[in-house]
């Protein structure tokens, strides 16, 4: 299971005036700011008043004890009132609560239930845990197939956690047939994100021939890229696979891993 993701809500309720959205505008800088008492108080007249956003927010505030002791009873109850007003941001967090069993009883089911009602509004964070929680079989039966379903929405959206699935489903042959090639392209995808695994497993299948040819000069692009983004293991094979490689093939892929990083990923490759 990936890191807990907290959603925060970037915009206020359409039924709200120009003059509370002034004001919960000035709550979000305030926190982005780092000034969590005034955010706490801006966004608590407005969650008081029944904005779905603002209630999302604070209960945002709570979880991680910012501007208020960390509670995470005080965090569901402001969730719920949110997620009962349909806002997706906190239809989510409160399913993350109720799976890890965070200010209330852990229940598989009712993480469902909300992880779904965010995940049909197009939450992508939602959708990635529905995909793990048909993987693992939470809640729901175990069915691969349908934990790929989710996963793609997700990745369509740009989630790099679920394009790294994705991915390995692909390569693994679960819930899909076995596809290296597609397998690639989802790690590609992840990887120009900065995700350190994805760039690893890109590595990887370069230096084996996996759905790319083989190609140890990108493998060791891949793998240098990985270690400078400390994902564990990931130095010792671009060592490993230079000791295959001439000192010139070792520069070219030492210049292609500068440029990949200082391209933003824009241009990894010949």
């Amino acid at each position: 299971m990936r890191r807990t993701v907290i959603a925060f809500a970037t915009i206020l309720s359409l039924a709200f005036t120009p003059l509370a959205a002034q004001d919960f505008g000035k709550g979000f800088e305030a926190y982005e700011a780092g000034d969590f008492a005034t955010a706490l108080q801006e966004w608590t007249l407005l969650a008081d008043q029944g904005d779905a956003s603002a209630q999302t927010n604070l209960g945002n505030m709570y979880y991680k004890g910012r501007g208020v002791p960390q509670d995470d009873a005080e965090a569901v109850k402001w969730y719920r009132l949110a997620a009962d007003q349909g806002n997706a941001s906190a239809q989510f967090n409160l399913g993350n609560m109720y799976y890890n069993g965070q200010g209330v009883p852990q229940d598989d089911a009712e993480a469902m239930k909300w992880y779904r009602l965010a995940a049909d509004q197009g939450n992508a964070s939602a959708q990635f845990f529905l995909g793990v929680m048909y993987y693992k079989g939470r809640g729901v039966p175990q069915d691969d197939a349908e934990a790929v379903k989710w996963y793609r929405l997700a990745a369509d959206q740009g989630d790099a956690g679920a394009q790294g699935v994705l991915a390995t489903m692909y390569g693994k042959g679960q819930g899909v047939p076995q596809d290296y090639a597609e397998a690639v392209k989802w790690y590609r995808l992840a990887a120009d994100q900065g995700d350190a695994g994805a760039q690893f497993i890109l590595g990887i299948m370069y230096a084996e021939g996996r759905g790319v040819p083989q190609d140890y000069i990108m493998s060791h692009m891949w793998y240098n890229i990985a270690s400078a983004n400390r994902y564990k293991d990931a130095g010792e094979a671009r060592d490993k696979i230079a000791r295959l490689m001439t000192s010139i093939d070792i520069s070219k892929a030492q210049a292609m891993a500068r440029e990949c990083v200082s391209s933003g990923y824009a241009k990894c490759g010949y």
